[in-house]
């Protein structure tokens, strides 16, 4: 899902044209060669953003290749469409949770596959778009639902929890030392109308952010991101799920953006399949440079024995 803001190196087939601009998704050399798609393969993206892995691995599969693109948000499914639209006819898009990849896969007719790829993360669409409530550099709701069908939103955590509760939340998904102390100044500030109000509150207890560091309000945001899309309990399904879906040798690559998702993740695979990669790959830093938010991106693959 996470894409930089650079264009993209892939081309339509014969020559077609594509619409621009397009997003370069992170790692991408890397997982095509990890994926290896050839003509008349089937593939799976679990979060197909704005279609970057999606179009990659299409203009690979010739015309008899089939892609099954899945995403919870409705307005990267719609990029995704735009992007993926020279391909009309070899795509199924669904606006869907990547947790349910085994039922959907079932529905579209989506068996023994040649390979699954999902990245966990936020896109750049989503963090640039203040009304979407991610990100405390511009003033925004306290939104943060990937999928805004959804009905839990970060203002409901925020200002309705309960201060052990809330701190609970912070540490356990954010792996934030301070919780607690940010947690009662949150609950001493409600109610909190903004991402702007919010990083304030922990701002108050934990100073400004430094040059070179993280911001002081990074941790509780992913936290709350996190809570609020239940994102490790989703991830954790799709993991159980893709195993049936795989033909014998297909492979699955997944990346991750923090340290909770990669140890699902890194566990998760070696109890399901062969590892590929027994070392997490990450960007150079030609990526790192042209696309800072891939510099905490990891790749791990795993085969289908």
């Amino acid at each position: 899902m996470s894409e930089a803001v650079s264009a993209s190196s892939t081309a339509p087939p014969n020559g077609a044209h594509r619409p621009a601009p397009a997003h370069r998704p992170v790692l991408i050399e890397q997982v095509i060669a990890f994926l290896a798609p050839r003509s008349g393969g089937h593939f799976i993206d679990g979060t197909v953003g704005a279609g970057g892995h999606a179009a990659a691995i299409l203009e690979r599969t010739g015309p008899d290749g089939r892609l099954l693109a899945i995403d919870r948000d409705p307005a990267a499914l719609e990029l995704a469409r735009a992007r993926l639209a020279d391909y009309a006819g070899r795509v199924v898009f669904r606006h869907a949770n990547f947790s349910d990849v085994a039922a959907v896969a079932g529905e579209e007719r989506f068996r023994d596959v040649n390979g699954v790829v999902a990245d966990l993360g936020v896109s750049s669409m989503m963090l640039d778009d203040a009304h979407r409530g991610f990100s405390f550099r511009q003033d925004g709701p306290l939104d943060m639902r990937m999928d805004p069908s959804q009905s839990v939103t970060a203002s409901d955590i925020v200002n309705r929890a309960g201060e052990t509760e809330l701190a609970d939340i912070i540490y356990r998904y954010g792996e934030e030392r301070r919780s607690r102390r940010i947690a009662r100044a949150i609950v001493r500030a409600r109610p909190h109308r903004g991402t702007r109000d919010l990083a304030g509150a922990i701002e108050s207890v934990s100073g400004g952010g430094r040059r070179g560091r993280i911001h002081p309000a990074t941790r509780t945001f992913l936290a709350l991101r996190v809570a609020v899309n239940r994102e490790l309990d989703h991830l954790e399904a799709f993991l159980d799920g893709v195993p049936a879906l795989l033909a014998g040798g297909a492979r699955l690559a997944v990346i991750s953006f923090h340290s909770l998702e990669d140890r699902i993740v890194k566990h998760r695979m070696r109890a399901i399949g062969r590892v590929v990669n027994r070392k997490v790959v990450r960007p150079d830093e030609s990526e790192r440079m042209a696309n800072p938010r891939s510099r905490s991106a990891k790749l791990r693959v795993m085969e289908r024995q």
